[in-house]
């Protein structure tokens, strides 16, 4: 079973779904993996707080760049509440492989850009979840959400 997933992992490695950029994204987020280089942007157009269309760019090993290009199909028409709800487990699950320690930060790049680009929980640790109920930052999240955005 194993073979399977890591055959899906390069397939979606060699050929990205939803790669490029979009022209004037509403939101653009972009970050590095500071222990091996790779690196994610990913942009994103939302209209009534849907995601209508995403694009990633990223260059770096089949585990980060499939792990994007998998993330970007999921999140298609997806709601930003929505977003802000997938976890770490969730992108790991998506691989459907043991990914070890040091591979992990690899596979959540594309998580963690995300959920810079709105304002999400995820910002790289593990324990994040851990830190859901600040209603500061929930507040601000709706009055961005109503705003188009």
């Amino acid at each position: 079973m194993d073979d399977l997933y890591r055959q899906y992992i390069l397939d979606h490695y060699r050929e990205p779904r939803n790669h490029g950029s979009l022209e004037q994204p509403d939101i653009h987020a972009a970050d590095t993996n500071p222990l091996c280089g790779d690196r994610i942007a990913i942009d994103l157009n939302v209209r009534d707080g849907r995601v209508t269309e995403v694009r990633f760019n990223g260059r770096g090993c089949a585990i980060s760049q499939a792990s994007a290009s998998m993330l970007t199909e999921k999140i298609e028409d997806a709601t930003l509440d929505e977003l802000r709800a997938l976890t770490p487990q969730d992108v790991l699950d998506m691989l459907g492989v043991e990914i070890g320690p040091a591979r992990q930060r690899c596979a959540l790049l594309s998580l963690r850009v995300l959920h810079q680009g709105i304002g999400g929980p995820y910002t790289g640790r593990m324990d994040d979840d851990d830190d859901l109920d600040d209603e500061a930052a929930a507040q601000a999240l709706k009055e961005r959400d109503s705003s188009g955005v």
